[in-house]
C-alpha cells in the first residue's frame, strides 16, 4: 500500500491579490503545494511567478482558462505524476478556514481510501441566493446516490485520494466548471468511494472575486443533474447494495426485533424523490427497486410466498376468486406503493377527496358522546389514512399506541415530514397500569386511541390467543382486547385499502363498530377473550380477501417466533 504522502492543491484564476496570503497560511503544515494557474490575467501571472520564486510552490500553468473543475483535474493529475497519494484542495480566495485543516488531514490519513470533504458552517457574509441554492442541489445529489451520506457537495475544501480520483477522471467525462465539485462526488460515490465530512467555517470576504456565472453555470449544473439522474437509474441495484444488511431468520426472530430496511434517512430520501419528481417518476423508480429487492430479499420473499400459499389454499377450498395478479413480486410492489401512501398521508397530501368513507354515519354518535373511542387496526392496508379522517373531522385528536422500540424513530420521521403532525405516538413495551391510566385520561378527554390487533406482544409473546385465520390457527395478541375491556370504551375497527384499479390515489376507508364495550366475565374470561379475538380475526380475514396484496405482515403469521406452540404451555 502506498504511504500517505499528501500535498496541497490550489486552483487559481485571477486571484493574484489573495494567493500569497493563502499559501503563507499553509506553510506551518510543511507540505508541498501545487498551484494551478487557470489562464489568469497578466497581473496574477506575475504574482504567481513571484510566489514560485520565493516559496516552495509547484506552479502548473494552463494556456487557457478551463474552469475551476478543469484546474482541479489538472492539479490532481500533476500530483499523480509526481507520486503524491492525496491532494488537499484549498480555494485561492481565502474562503476556507485553515484552522479546520488539521481535522481534514487527520481524517484523510485515518481513512486513506475515503474522500474527505468540508461541511460548511456559514456566517452572515454568505449570499442568501447561494445558501438556498445549495439545498436544491443537496436533494438532487441524495437522489442520484440513493443516499443521504453526502452532506454537502459544493464545498471545495477537500482531501482526494489521488489514484482513485484519477481512475474516475479517466472513466468519466466530468464537467470542468462549477459543476465539477458536485459531479466528482457523485461519480466517486458510484465507484464505491466512501465520503466523510469535517465541519469548516466558510466566509465570503468583502470585495471577494466570484467566477460563478448565474446563468450559464446554473444551466451546466442543471444539465449535469439530468445526466446524473438518468445515470443513476441503471445503478439502483448497486447503490442499494451498499446499504444492504444480512437478513435475519424470519421464523425464529420476533417481528419487532428485525432491523427495518428503511431508516429515517431512507424515508426522508423517499420523500425528497416524491416531492421533487412526483408520484409517476417515483413509481417508475420503485419498480426497479422492488425488482431488485424481490431478487435479493430472501426473508421478505419467503414470508410473502408463505402467506400467498395459505391464502390461495383457503380461497380454493372456499371457492373464492382472488384479484389478479397474485405473486410475491406484486405483493412487495404493493408494499412499496403503500410506503409512498404513508408518506403522502403524513405530509398531508390526502384529504376527503381521496377517500371513500364507509361507516361515517357512526361519527355523529361518537361526537355526541363526548368520550373517546378505541380503534383497532391492522397491518393490512394503510392505517395512516386515519390522519386524513382527522383533518376532515378537525376536532378529533388521534393517539397511536405502538409496541416497538422504533416508535421514537417514526415519530421523528413524521415530525420531519410534517411539523404540524396531529398524530401522537405513544411508545410502550407492555400494557400495564400506567398505560391504562394514561389512555383512560385520553378517552375521557374525547380523544381516539389507535392500536393494531394483528401482531403479538414484543415482551411476552406467549400471551397470545389462537384464532382461525384463512383456514389455519394463528396467534393474535390479547393485549389490545384486554386493554379495551379495562377502558370500557366503545371499540371500532378501521381498515384503509387502496383502490388499485385507479391511477390516482384513491382509498376505501372502512370504519365499523366492533363492540359498545368489551366485557370479559371473570368466570368465563378465557372463552370470552377467545370469542372476541376470533371476531376480530374474521373481520381481518374478510378485508384481507378483498385486497390480499395489501397484507404487510412479512413474517410467518401462523407461527410464533420461537417455533413453540404456546397452547401446549397452558
Amino acid at each position: 500500500m502506498q504511504t500517505y504522502q499528501p500535498c496541497f492543491l490550489i486552483p487559481c484564476y485571477n486571484h493574484g491579490s489573495t494567493i500569497d496570503a493563502v499559501v503563507a497560511s499553509l506553510e506551518a503544515f510543511a507540505l508541498p503545494c501545487i498551484v494551478v494557474d487557470d489562464g489568469s490575467d497578466s497581473a496574477t501571472k506575475q504574482a504567481l511567478q513571484e510566489l514560485a520564486n520565493s516559496r516552495e510552490v509547484i506552479l502548473e500553468t494552463l494556456a487557457e482558462n478551463s474552469g475551476k473543475g478543469g484546474a482541479v483535474m489538472a492539479g490532481i493529475r500533476k500530483a499523480h505524476q509526481l507520486g503524491y497519494s492525496h491532494v488537499i484542495q484549498i480555494d485561492a480566495d481565502g474562503q476556507h478556514d485553515v484552522d479546520a485543516l488539521p481535522k481534514l488531514i487527520v481524517s484523510s490519513k485515518a481513512h486513506p481510501t475515503h474522500l474527505i470533504s468540508g461541511q460548511p458552517i456559514y456566517d452572515a457574509s454568505v449570499p442568501k441566493s447561494r445558501l438556498y441554492g445549495r439545498y436544491a442541489t443537496h436533494i438532487w445529489v441524495w437522489i442520484e446516490t440513493l443516499s443521504l451520506s453526502i452532506k454537502d457537495s459544493m464545498c471545495g475544501f477537500r482531501a482526494y485520494p489521488v489514484a482513485k480520483t484519477v481512475a474516475v477522471l479517466d472513466k468519466y467525462r466530468i464537467g470542468q466548471r462549477m459543476d465539477f465539485d458536485i459531479e466528482i462526488l457523485v461519480r466517486m460515490y458510484w465507484e464505491g468511494v466512501d465520503i466523510d465530512f469535517v465541519e469548516t467555517r466558510v466566509i465570503y470576504p468583502e470585495g471577494g472575486i466570484s467566477h460563478f456565472d448565474a446563468l450559464w453555470d446554473n444551466v451546466k449544473i442543471s444539465w449535469m443533474h439530468t445526466r446524473l439522474f438518468f445515470g443513476m437509474l441503471p445503478r439502483i441495484p448497486k447503490l442499494l447494495a451498499r446499504h444492504w444488511q444480512k437478513p435475519t431468520n424470519t421464523d425464529k426472530t420476533h417481528w419487532s426485533k428485525r432491523q427495518e430496511q428503511g431508516t429515517v434517512l431512507g424515508i426522508k430520501l423517499m420523500l425528497a424523490i416524491y416531492t421533487l419528481l412526483g408520484r409517476k417518476v417515483f413509481n417508475l423508480i420503485l419498480k426497479v427497486v422492488i425488482r431488485y429487492y424481490h431478487l435479493t430479499g430472501k426473508d421478505a420473499k419467503l414470508a410473502s410466498e408463505q402467506f400467498l400459499q395459505q391464502l390461495q389454499s383457503y380461497a380454493t377450498a372456499q371457492g373464492i376468486a382472488l384479484p389478479k395478479p397474485i405473486d410475491s413480486y406484486h405483493h412487495l410492489l404493493s408494499f412499496g406503493h403503500t410506503m409512498l401512501d404513508k408518506l403522502a398521508a403524513w405530509k398531508g397530501d390526502f384529504n376527503s377527496a381521496n377517500l371513500t368513507i364507509h361507516g361515517k354515519e357512526h361519527f355523529p354518535k361518537i361526537a355526541q358522546s363526548q368520550r373517546g373511542v378505541i380503534l383497532i387496526g391492522s397491518h393490512l392496508g394503510n392505517i395512516e389514512l386515519c390522519r386524513a379522517l382527522a383533518r376532515k373531522y378537525s376536532h378529533v385528536k388521534i393517539n397511536a399506541l405502538v409496541f416497538t422500540e422504533h416508535a421514537e424513530r417514526f415519530n421523528t420521521v413524521m415530525k420531519a415530514v410534517n411539523a404540524n403532525s396531529d398524530l401522537n405516538l405513544i411508545q410502550v413495551s407492555s400494557i400495564g397500569p400506567d398505560t391504562a391510566i394514561l389512555l383512560q385520561q385520553k378517552i375521557e378527554a374525547g380523544e381516539w386511541v389507535v392500536i393494531v390487533g394483528d401482531r403479538t406482544s414484543t415482551s411476552k409473546e406467549s400471551r397470545s390467543v389462537w384464532a382461525d385465520f384463512l383456514g389455519k390457527p394463528a396467534p393474535f395478541p390479547q393485549g389490545p382486547f384486554l386493554l379495551a375491556s379495562v377502558l370500557k370504551a366503545p371499540v371500532y375497527l378501521l381498515f384503509g385499502l387502496r383502490d388499485d384499479s385507479s391511477d390516482k390515489p384513491l382509498f376505501d376507508v372502512y370504519f365499523e363498530p366492533f363492540s359498545d364495550k368489551i366485557i370479559l366475565p371473570r368466570k368465563e374470561r378465557q372463552q370470552a377473550l377467545q370469542n372476541v379475538v376470533q371476531s376480530y380475526a374474521d373481520r381481518l380475514q374478510h378485508y384481507t380477501l378483498q385486497a390480499p396484496l395489501q397484507w404487510y405482515n412479512f413474517f410467518n403469521f401462523w407461527t410464533l417466533s420461537d417455533q413453540k406452540d404456546d397452547r401446549k404451555k397452558h
